[in-house]
């Protein structure tokens, strides 16, 4: 890479400032969702990438930060910036297409990480968005088969709990429940987690009732709004779409508006609308 394009990236990057709470997102109800202020990390990571601009791990590292504050539009910017240097890097597009599933532009969302798929078929955040995304469209059947693909290369235990449960999820949802429950049995998500997709999977192994899911210490609203979603699509799977409803609306209410749970509730209700 010659001096000029380093330059030339280092300012692209540092040309626009850290927003302080910009609408990231505003719903079909009219409510806008802001970003938060920097309290520091972002500073830091562009103080890092101007100092090192040939290297794309500081590219990813400001994203990473900025979408730490919810400024997830300002992280776009910067994956699609290193995009330009960086056209075949697996992990801009997986991160460039968890902040556009952020925002509500799943469309986007989902040709990015089928690029990524095709650069890394095995990248387990690809495999896990790509799952995401498919969900929150409808096509419980595809979704089920990315969170197959991911679930074997997940990196840590909370992952492992991650993909498990929406894998049983997008089973149930497909209507091949006796699939999800044998998957569920086999226990691939054995290794201890304390993250909410813990405290589902023991719902839907019947270790705990459905009063048991949220309690007193879940206060932060991606929390409330994760585990709020996968009691409401355990009710639906149940068939009972009154209560189903009910969370799903709970979990839209939470304020965490980044989270998977906010977003496909959002999109169930507008299913149940329909």
């Amino acid at each position: 890479m010659t001096r000029r394009t380093v330059v030339a990236l280092a300012l692209a990057l540092g040309a626009a400032p850290s927003a302080a709470q910009s609408v990231q997102y505003k719903s079909l109800e009219g409510v806008e969702y802001r970003s938060q202020p920097d309290t520091g990390a972002i500073a830091r990571a562009e103080a890092a990438l101007k100092a090192d601009a040939g290297n794309v791990q500081k590219v990813i590292a400001l994203g990473v930060a900025q979408s730490g504050v919810r400024q997830f539009r300002e992280a776009i910017a910067t994956f699609t910036t290193g995009l330009t240097r960086w056209p075949n890097e697996v992990m801009l597009y997986r991160w460039r297409g968890h902040r556009y599933l952020s925002v509500r532009e799943f469309d986007k969302a989902a040709a990015d990480f089928a690029r990524g798929f095709a650069l890394d078929s095995t990248n387990y955040g690809v495999l896990y968005h790509l799952g995401v995304v498919r969900f929150v469209k409808g096509d419980f059947a595809g979704a089920a088969d990315a969170f197959r693909r991911a679930q074997p290369h997940a990196p840590d235990p909370g992952e492992l709990a991650g993909s498990t449960d929406w894998l049983w999820m997008s089973l149930a949802r497909a209507g091949r429940m006796r699939e999800a429950t044998a998957m569920l049995a086999r226990r691939p998500d054995s290794l201890k987690t304390t993250v909410a997709y813990a405290q589902r999977l023991r719902l839907y192994r019947g270790e705990i009732g459905p009063e048991a899911v949220i309690t007193a210490a879940d206060t932060v609203d991606v929390q409330v709004a994760t585990l709020s979603f996968g009691l409401g699509n355990w009710y639906l799977v149940k068939g009972d779409t009154a209560k189903a409803r009910t969370y799903f609306e709970r979990s839209v209410k939470s304020g965490g508006w980044p989270g998977f749970g906010f977003i496909v509730s959002e999109a169930e209700l507008r299913r149940m609308r329909r």
